[in-house]
């Protein structure tokens, strides 16, 4: 079985509560694109991609998140950043669903 988008949004902020992040917002837009979720670690502002394949035909969920799309959530989130005026560090993580089955990639990937 596999979750739409929607579910596993859902299910992934549930997942982050319980390993002790704080869910600042979801589905949050820019002229650049959106951002699933957006979360505080601690003193840290992180900015999650959440994706979900039944399969791992095309290299499965994590492979969906490829340069080009780092790029467009970098761009969200220092839009998001500059809007808010939030001064604390960033990082970008990504968690995954195959099938029903998460994984979380805290520090997924860097933008230079």
């Amino acid at each position: 079985m596999s979750l739409s988008g929607a579910e596993a949004e859902e299910r992934a902020c549930l997942l982050l509560k319980e390993l002790g992040y704080m869910i600042v917002a979801r589905n949050w837009r820019s002229r650049y694109g959106e951002i699933d979720i957006i979360a505080r670690d601690g003193s840290t502002i992180v900015f999650v991609e959440v994706k979900a394949r039944s399969s791992r035909g095309f290299g499965g969920p994590d492979a969906a998140v490829d340069i080009g799309k780092q790029r467009r959530i970098a761009s969200t989130a220092g839009q998001f950043l500059q809007q808010t005026r939030c001064e604390l560090q960033a990082r970008f993580d990504v968690v995954t669903f195959s099938g029903e089955r998460p994984s979380v990639y805290r520090d997924a990937f860097r933008i230079r």
